[in-house]
């Protein structure tokens, strides 16, 4: 537990005292800041350990091992984080013994502001905060349920019953999808039209990897059959085996294969719909004035998994659209026979191909409609993988 100079500090007590009674063990980190509101003293009779706040614990070469926190923790919540902290934590600022200790952390971190408002809304405290949940951090927040994506109303520090709340609502997912397999494509596919040229489109891969890790997370063996790109995913987890591959027929090719086996499928890749007829063996080269490019149809990797799906199975789709939205994605649930569909749409901004946020539509099978905000793509795939656990 990470505590930072707020006046706020004096809730970290009463986090520290529902944690401890709950089962949990807690160490606490503070920064030089934060000993100016609440003594070390307090909090090392609540949590039965010597509070950690300087590198070194003494003059005799006795320090304190960030990297060893981060490896032994199950989770870091820092309550109250400052926008000073926040800061820092955002741009990599290790000025102390907290900052160290997030930078290490391989756990899940979960961040609980505290300021007065005209703080919190300055558009720097938001820009920073926005990127510390690109980075994966759970930002709990007042006024907006719990691990919240954007604050509405009060700057203050959530209640700490509602911490502890976020807390125990996040380690009660953690393995509910133990035992489940999943399958997920991502990314796009690239058709070539000769050795140096190819169709293909913008998808980045960011919200498939956001989905696999998700499910990886949750305790679920994924595949991830992923087509070419460039953006690397956050986690190594050894629940997610990845196979690459280029074109559309290489991933239906390796979707018919798996799917057999999977308990779920969730169709994120932006697959071609059409390639070239003939591949050139050679590199073409510009003659006159126009070239005409003959294209077949690919295989249908979502109708056919859609033929195959078991009534034990489940299949969800994506749905990217510029027009007439929620009619087109209604219709490609009931001939994909999919579960239910995930809409998004290129008139959103923030959303689509390339970016680190998304704003979906869920619909369902009765074609019920949830509507979800602009938040980024880790925040949409739990989502996601939220409904998807309801209909396993």
């Amino acid at each position: 537990m990470g505590i930072t100079g707020s006046i706020a500090a004096y809730k970290s007590c009463l986090i520290i005292r529902q944690l401890i009674k709950a089962g949990a063990e807690v160490q606490v980190v503070i920064t030089p800041a934060g000993k100016e509101f609440i003594t070390p003293i307090t909090l090392s009779a609540l949590t039965s350990k010597p509070v950690i706040s300087e590198f070194f614990a003494q003059r005799d070469g006795t320090w304190h091992s960030h990297v060893a926190l981060g490896l032994w923790a199950d989770a870091m919540l820092i309550a109250p984080a400052t926008a000073s902290t926040i800061g820092k934590m955002a741009h990599g600022v290790a000025d102390n013994m907290l900052i160290t200790t997030y930078l290490s952390m391989k756990a899940p971190v979960f961040i609980a502001p505290a300021m007065d408002l005209d703080m919190y809304a300055h558009p720097s405290t938001q820009h920073n905060l926005d990127i510390l949940r690109s980075y994966g951090n759970h930002i709990i927040e007042p006024g907006t349920g719990f691990l919240a994506s954007h604050l509405e109303g009060k700057g203050r520090m959530e209640e700490p019953e509602n911490i502890v709340k976020a807390l125990d609502e996040f380690f009660e997912q953690q393995n509910d999808l133990a035992g489940k397999r999943v399958l997920i494509t991502a990314g796009p596919t690239y058709e070539k039209i000769d050795p140096v040229r190819f169709i293909g489109n913008y998808s980045s891969g960011k919200m498939g990897f956001a989905l696999a890790e998700e499910c990886a997370a949750r305790g679920a063996e994924v595949e991830l059959v992923c087509g070419p790109v460039s953006a690397q995913m956050q986690s190594n987890s050894p629940l997610i085996h990845r196979t690459d591959v280029e074109s559309a027929q290489q991933m239906y090719d390796a979707c018919i294969n798996l799917y057999p086996k999977m308990d779920a499928a969730i169709l994120c890749a932006a697959v071609a719909d059409f390639t070239p007829e003939v591949c050139a063996d050679e590199k073409i080269k510009r003659k006159g004035d126009e070239m005409v490019l003959r294209l077949r149809p690919t295989q249908d990797i979502a109708a056919a998994l859609g033929r195959m799906k078991r009534e034990d199975q489940t299949l969800v789709g994506f749905a990217l659209e510029t027009n007439d939205e929620a009619t087109n994605a209604e219709g490609k649930l009931k001939k994909k026979n999919f579960d239910f569909i995930v809409l998004n749409s290129l008139r959103d901004k923030g959303a689509g191909f390339r970016t680190d946020t998304n704003k979906i539509t869920i619909i369902r099978r009765d074609l019920s409609h949830q509507e979800f905000p602009l938040k980024p793509k880790a925040e949409v795939a739990t989502d996601i993988i939220n409904e998807l656990q309801k209909q396993l």
